[in-house]
This record gives C-alpha cells, sequence and structure tokens, in this order.
C-alpha cells in the first residue's frame, strides 16, 4: 500500500536526518529514486521548489513528492511520517523543561543570545551573496540595493511613527511587491 510506504520511509528520513534539512537531502533523494517515484531531475526539481516556497525544506519535499505519487493521503502520510520524530522529540523536551530543573533557565538563557547571532550572521550572509561576487568584487545591482533600502526604511518608519516593529508577513509581501515592479 502506497500510504503506508510513504508514511515509513518519510518516518525514517525523519528519524535519522541529522544536521536538519541539507542533511536529509541524501535520504530522501536515495529513498525517491530506489523506489521509483520520480528520476533524478524531477528530484532536482522538488528540491529547488522546496527551497523556494515557504517552510522546512523536508516537510515541503516530502509533501510534494506524497502528492505526487499518491493524491492528498499520500501527501499527508509522507508529511506526518516526517514530521513526526521531531514532535515527539519536542513533546519529551518540554516534559523535561516543565521539571524545572536549576540548570535549565541559565541554560536557555545562553542559547537566546547565540540565536540571535546566528540569525544576524545568517542575514548579513545573504546581503553579501547578493552584493558581493565569488571572487569577492563588489557587485551593485539597484533593483536588489533600492529592495533593501526599501525594506530598511519600513522597519524604521514604523519603530518611529508606529513603536512596534513592523509584521515579518509585510515586510515580505513588500519585498515581493518591490521585486515584481523592480524585475
Amino acid at each position: 500500500m502506497i500510504y503506508l510506504s510513504l508514511f515509513i520511509e518519510f518516518l525514517k528520513i525523519g528519524t535519522f536526518a541529522f544536521g536538519g534539512a541539507y542533511g536529509a537531502i541524501p535520504l530522501i533523494q536515495e529513498s525517491v529514486l530506489s523506489r521509483g517515484w520520480m528520476d533524478i531531475n524531477a528530484f532536482a526539481d522538488i528540491i529547488a521548489i522546496s527551497e523556494s516556497t515557504p517552510g522546512p525544506i523536508m516537510v515541503n519535499a516530502a509533501t510534494y513528492i506524497g502528492s505526487s505519487q499518491a493524491g492528498f493521503w499520500g501527501a499527508a502520510a509522507a508529511t506526518i511520517g516526517v514530521v513526526l520524530p521531531s514532535f515527539i522529540l519536542i513533546l519529551l523536551i518540554t516534559a523535561f523543561l516543565q521539571k524545572k530543573l536549576s540548570y535549565v533557565q541559565p541554560l536557555l538563557k545562553g542559547i537566546k543570545p547565540s540565536l540571535m547571532g546566528i540569525i544576524l550572521a545568517t542575514g548579513l550572509f545573504m546581503l553579501l551573496k547578493v552584493f558581493v561576487t565569488p571572487d569577492f568584487k563588489i557587485r551593485i545591482d539597484y533593483n536588489d540595493l533600492a529592495i533593501c533600502i526599501l525594506l530598511g526604511l519600513a522597519i524604521l518608519a514604523s519603530r518611529l511613527f508606529m513603536k512596534k516593529p513592523v509584521s515579518p508577513i509585510l515586510l515580505i509581501i513588500l519585498a515581493g511587491l518591490s521585486g515584481i515592479l523592480l524585475y
């Protein structure tokens, strides 16, 4: 039965995908190709689509592959399979954290700045990727620069005039509309 096969395969992928979504891509590829669910070209397209759509790559890929093989219920089986291990792990961690152990709060306070640093570093890396070539030459795409300035002004105006942070959803919509207009 295809639904059970999709569920079990993506359950294994969700369980053994250490290193996040990029670590799971070889597992998904091996599973999909060995079962003949799609060829390598279709798989490459799925990864590209999964990266460019909102949500985790593994979930997007599982949903699409399940849908392509068995429709809505195939998508549901594959998606549930890939997220179930993480869901169970989070439940266990939550139960552990509710015991209010003395070292848990300092641990979380130490993790928070590192997460902010990771997010900041990712943002800077993406910004440099837009404006610096692989051979470290500055390239200025004035459309990209205009979008960055527009988003920066929107954030600044929101902080100054509305006294609250601008919604990330609004920024995404503004960036998309800017891209449509400028490109």
